[in-house]
C-alpha cells in the first residue's frame, strides 16, 4: 500500500440495508481522496502533501463529519479540529477549534510548516490560516439537513449527552432510519454515526505521514476538543515505526495515547504494525472504555484498518494503482 483513508468508525453499513446512493457516495468520497492523494505520489510529491490532497476531499464531501458536513456543538455552531506529521524529522502541526476554515487540514500543515509552534487554537488559528491565504467560509458553509437533524435528535429529552446522535468521531451509534444518500433517509440504519476523516502515506522517498480531520461529536459543549488535532493520540508519523490516523471516542484515545502507542509497541516491543495496532485498538483502547479503529501503514507499504467499533469506513491505494474501498460490515468486521 502507499495511501489509505478512513472515513470514520461507528454503526456499519449493512448490505441489503443500505440504499444504493448511499453505498455509491460513501464508496466514491474515499476513492476521490485516494486518487487525490494518488495523483500527489505519482508526480513525485511528499507524503505530505498526499494526506493533506486525500483529507481535503473528504473535507469538501458532505458525507463526512470534517468540514463541509461537520457536526453542530450545543450552540449550534461548528467547531474544527485537524492535525498532520511528518514522519522524517517528526514534525507536527494541528488546529483545535477553528470557526472558519474551509479545510482545516491545510490550516494544520502551514501551522507545522510556518511556525515555531505544533497546535494552534480558535480565534488566533482562524486568523493564522487567513493571514496565509487559506480559503475562508462563514459557519453556514458547513451546514446539512442531516446534521442539522443528528442535533435536534440530541437534543431530546432522555437522549444521551454530547456526540449520542450520530455523527462524532466515530462514537454514537445509529439512531435509527435505514442508510440514506444525500438526498435523504429512510427506516434503518443511520449512516451518520460514521464520520472523523483521516490518510496516512509513504512517498517515494520512504517517508511517512499521517493527517487527521474532524468537526467533533454532535452536541459538543462549546470548546470541546477531541484527539484528532492531539499529535500521539489521533495522528502520529515516525519513519522507523509508522503512520497512524485514528477515529473513535476521542476522550479515550486522548488518554490511551492510541497513535504514539502503536508506534511504541514497535520501536520498544519488535511489534509489527497490524499486531500493534491490533493491541492498542482492542486490547488497550477498548479496556478503557473507547470504541473505535486506526488505519496504520508502515514505510515497506504493510497496512492495517483495525477497530474495535462495528464498522469503519475505510480504503487504500496500492503501489501498482489499485483502489479498494471498504463500507459494509462483512467487508470490515470488528476485531475481537
Amino acid at each position: 500500500m502507499v495511501l489509505a483513508v478512513h472515513g470514520g468508525a461507528g454503526t456499519a453499513l449493512v448490505r441489503g440495508e443500505t440504499d444504493p446512493r448511499t453505498e455509491r457516495a460513501y464508496r466514491e468520497g474515499l476513492a476521490a481522496a485516494l486518487r487525490a492523494g494518488g495523483d500527489v505520489l505519482r508526480r513525485g510529491g511528499g507524503s505530505v502533501a498526499a494526506v493533506e490532497a486525500a483529507v481535503r476531499v473528504l473535507e469538501d464531501d458532505e458525507m463526512f463529519n470534517a468540514g463541509r458536513g461537520a457536526v453542530f456543538t450545543e450552540d449550534a455552531g461548528h467547531e474544527l479540529d485537524a492535525s498532520v506529521m511528518r514522519g522524517s524529522d517528526l514534525a507536527a502541526g494541528a488546529v483545535a477549534g477553528v470557526r472558519n476554515v474551509r479545510n482545516p487540514v491545510s490550516a494544520a500543515r502551514l501551522v507545522m510548516e510556518r511556525t515555531r509552534h505544533v497546535l494552534l487554537a480558535g480565534e488566533g488559528a482562524d486568523d493564522f490560516a487567513a493571514r496565509n491565504g487559506l480559503p475562508t467560509v462563514t459557519q453556514d458553509y458547513y451546514w446539512t439537513q442531516k446534521r442539522w437533524d443528528a442535533l435536534l435528535e440530541a437534543k431530546k429529552p432522555g437522549a444521551r449527552g454530547g456526540g449520542s446522535a450520530a455523527g462524532g468521531e466515530g462514537k454514537a451509534a445509529a439512531v435509527g432510519g435505514k442508510a440514506a444518500g444525500r438526498g435523504g433517509r429512510s427506516a434503518g440504519r443511520d449512516e451518520q454515526a460514521m464520520g472523523t476523516v483521516g490518510a496516512v502515506a509513504v512517498d517515494r522517498a520512504r517517508d511517512l505521514a499521517a493527517a487527521t480531520s474532524t468537526g467533533g461529536l454532535t452536541n459538543k459543549m462549546v470548546g470541546r476538543v477531541g484527539d484528532s488535532p492531539v499529535i500521539g493520540a489521533g495522528t502520529y508519523a515516525r519513519n522507523d515505526t509508522a503512520a497512524v490516523s485514528a477515529t473513535g471516542q476521542g476522550e479515550v484515545f486522548i488518554r490511551g495515547a492510541a497513535a504514539v502507542t502503536v508506534s511504541h509497541l514497535m520501536e520498544f516491543r519488535g511489534l509489527d504494525v497490524a499486531s500493534a495496532a491490533y493491541e492498542v485498538v482492542v486490547r488497550r483502547l477498548a479496556a478503557l472504555g473507547g470504541l473505535g479503529g486506526v488505519i496504520a501503514l508502515d514505510r515497506d507499504g504493510v497496512f492495517d484498518a483495525p477497530h474495535s467499533s462495528e464498522g469503519m469506513l475505510h480504503g487504500y491505494l496500492t503501489r501498482d494503482g489499485e483502489i479498494v474501498t471498504k463500507v459494509f460490515r462483512d467487508e470490515s468486521p470488528p476485531d475481537q
